[in-house]
């Protein structure tokens, strides 16, 4: 498979002559986006490419198609590079294509509810009201224009190159500086055996950077899983992390918390809190939401950092996730504002994308598995678990108190074992196993004990044989 690295690169020169180059992009899109948007009826049904060659036969003519459905299109964009234009082709055809799979599905969700106000109706009952919004085609999109190499973009060295940009109404090339520090991670060049692709230059508030992404083929490890790292992802604790083998044994165990970061968030988000109540009005307060969210960047890359490190440090095969979705956010109990406040800045979702991005550069399967009852039972299969006021300590059946995360993670883990086994596994023997195990007809009881009881089945009945 291919993953993709971009460096963001800060350019020190000609820092006010790009606007003109975006925004020429941007109204060279918005026009091939309404002739797409028209034209949909008779290129939607052809393959991809041959879209892209379809809407520049209606668009751009040459000398063996004097004639064309728009000339609007040469007429405004004088001289638009080749690269560009059928760029701005493509993208166009990927936004309309989406809006017409978005619209295609509200029609349906309507046509449903439609169908189930007939029966509704028949019977005297209450008819259901569709009040979804149809989705809205974007015609001015923020988009930021690529640079083709070499027609575009020339690499002097690192820190300087040559691009051709729009300014005084040509085309012309100019030559840029740009920072490099981005490129290098504690003094380590970090693209090493990347191949780098073509670069975009994206604006930033008043400051303009050179994305560059950096592709590579990685190979996942295709091999039996060993070993894999269950994290649960928690309030308290950022993330609990524990490695299990295939026989479910615990080998290494991590605990990972930001209390510097989160304390300093706790009190911006105070600030904030008073700040609005003082103002009396509910303005944005760009300042506090800037050291917000940058606190939040800040606790999601240390923690997927922790976690890569720790799974590579283990040897492990995959890294295993439960599987958190929305969120209700609680209402009407005690300590339920407390509990809002915490999950409204609980980056679970970021967490886990960044780390199955970071995960396959080192050659690491990701992987998800059932969230109910990972926390509730207890690993060692002594049944429910009670736990603290602050939800922190469990305390098993049997009268020993754990940690509550740290059972969580065994738990998960094992379940990614558990699933691994049953799943291609003919009806007749899963049944017999649930018949010796019955913890595995309910999924959400699966512990470590279980995958211990279901190993112990298999060798049985492997020695049986």
């Amino acid at each position: 498979m291919k993953t993709v690295k971009t460096a963001k690169l800060k350019i020190t020169s000609h820092t006010k002559t790009f606007d003109d180059t975006i925004g020429i992009y941007r109204d060279a899109l918005s026009f091939t986006l309404q002739v797409v948007h028209e034209e949909w009826q008779d290129i939607g049904s052809l393959s991809a490419k041959n879209r892209i060659n379809a809407v520049e036969n209606l668009i751009h003519h040459t000398k063996s198609r004097p004639v064309i459905k728009y000339p609007d299109f040469n007429i405004r964009f004088y001289k638009f590079p080749s690269y560009l234009r059928r760029s701005v082709i493509s993208e166009a055809v990927g936004i309309v294509s989406s809006h017409m799979s978005r619209l295609e599905k509200w029609k349906q969700e309507k046509e449903k509810i439609n169908e189930k106000n007939l029966i509704r109706k028949q019977e005297g009952k209450k008819l259901l009201s569709f009040k979804k919004k149809p989705p809205q085609l974007q015609l001015n999109p923020i988009s930021f224009p690529v640079f083709y190499k070499p027609v575009m973009f020339n690499k002097i060295n690192d820190g300087s190159a040559r691009i051709k940009i729009y300014k005084n109404n040509d085309w012309v090339w100019i030559d840029i500086k740009y920072q490099t520090k981005n490129l290098l991670s504690s003094n380590n060049y970090r693209f090493t055996g990347y191949k780098e692709q073509n670069p975009k230059i994206v604006k930033k508030g008043s400051k303009y950077f050179l994305h560059i992404p950096y592709e590579k083929n990685v190979s996942l490890s295709k091999k039996e899983p060993d070993i894999v790292v269950g994290v649960d992802l928690g309030l308290n604790k950022t993330a609990v992390c524990s490695a299990v083998n295939s026989k479910g044994t615990v080998t290494a165990r991590l605990f990972i918390n930001q209390p510097v970061e989160k304390d300093r968030m706790k009190k911006t988000v105070n600030k904030l809190a008073k700040a609005t109540r003082c103002s009396g009005i509910n303005t944005q307060k760009p300042s506090y939401w800037r050291r917000i969210n940058n606190l939040q960047k800040e606790i999601v890359q240390k923690t997927v950092d922790e976690i890569i490190d720790f799974a590579v440090k283990n040897n492990a095969d995959v890294i295993v996730f439960e599987h958190l979705g929305k969120m209700k956010l609680p209402k009407g109990i005690y300590g339920a504002k407390r509990l809002r406040a915490k999950i409204q800045f609980w980056a679970k979702c970021k967490i886990q994308k960044k780390v199955e991005l970071k995960a396959h550069n080192f050659g690491i399967r990701f992987s998800r598995i059932l969230a109910n009852g990972t926390s509730k039972y207890a690993f060692d299969g002594s049944g429910e678990v009670s736990r603290n006021g602050k939800k922190e300590i469990a305390k098993f059946a049997t009268g020993k108190q754990y940690h509550a995360d740290l059972s969580a993670s065994y738990n998960i883990g094992a379940r990614y074992f558990i699933r691994k086994i049953l799943k291609p596994l003919p009806e007749m023997a899963r049944s017999l196993f649930q018949a010796k195990v019955p913890e595995l007809k309910d999924r959400t009881r699966h512990t470590l004990a279980t995958l211990t009881s279901l190993i112990r089945c298999c060798e049985d009945c492997y020695s049986v044989a």
